[in-house]
């Protein structure tokens, strides 16, 4: 059964996502790894249109329903369920959460998902830490998406060592460009990448890839 999951909406706002029609999203599935604003600017928007399934934190749930947002499945860390999509295992992530209202974040988050066709890991943002030796342990991951902009998250050095930690060769860059302190040269990341028998992709926002 084909779903498709929206991952941290931050649209609107960004100047680089200009030509993305927020209006037009309408995903079955929201997963929202922590409260900052560059995360959740569109979530209201785009769950009040869609009616999609919100997924995050308990606090994260907390918000969406003061926001008058109630189709929501709130986990921690650790924590699995089975969707349709497929079974969602929350993972750690080392960073901060809270949202501009003042309501608490929670816990930040990232999550692994799993289904019979494929298994990815989205980090969320975070830090370089040891917990994702665990990851392998217990998935074979076909692709990662890990941030690569530095300042705020992981550099690309640091994602490069993430990416051995977690096994997995095939990196999706994310959390980059958006700002002035987090903006790469793409080139040299994809080599650097490269060297290591890695390979990074950094798609262009709007862009579809097939892996």
């Amino acid at each position: 059964m084909d779903k498709s999951i929206l991952f941290d909406p931050f649209i609107s706002p960004n100047p680089l996502a200009n030509e993305i029609k927020v209006e037009n999203l309408n995903p079955d599935y929201m997963f929202i790894s922590h409260g900052h604003d560059d995360h959740v600017a569109d979530a209201i928007a785009i769950a009040k249109q869609s009616d999609c399934c919100c997924i995050g934190s308990w606090e994260t749930e907390g918000w969406l329903n003061a926001h008058e947002i109630n189709n929501t499945h709130s986990m921690n860390i650790g924590g699995k369920w089975a969707f349709d999509f497929g079974v969602l295992k929350i993972t750690h992530a080392v960073h901060s959460s809270s949202f501009s209202s003042g309501h608490p974040g929670g816990s930040p988050m990232g999550c692994v998902i799993q289904n019979t066709e494929s298994c990815f890991y989205y980090s969320g943002d975070t830090a370089l830490h040891m917990d994702m030796q665990l990851i392998p342990k217990r998935f074979k991951l076909d692709l990662a998406f890990l941030p690569i902009g530095d300042n705020y998250t992981m550099d690309i050095d640091d994602a490069i060592q993430a990416s051995t930690l977690i096994d997995c060769n095939t990196i999706i860059g994310m959390h980059y460009d958006t700002f002035a302190p987090i903006e790469i040269n793409r080139d040299e990341a994809i080599e650097r990448f490269r060297k290591q028998g890695k390979t990074l992709i950094l798609p262009k926002i709007g862009e579809q890839i097939v892996l």
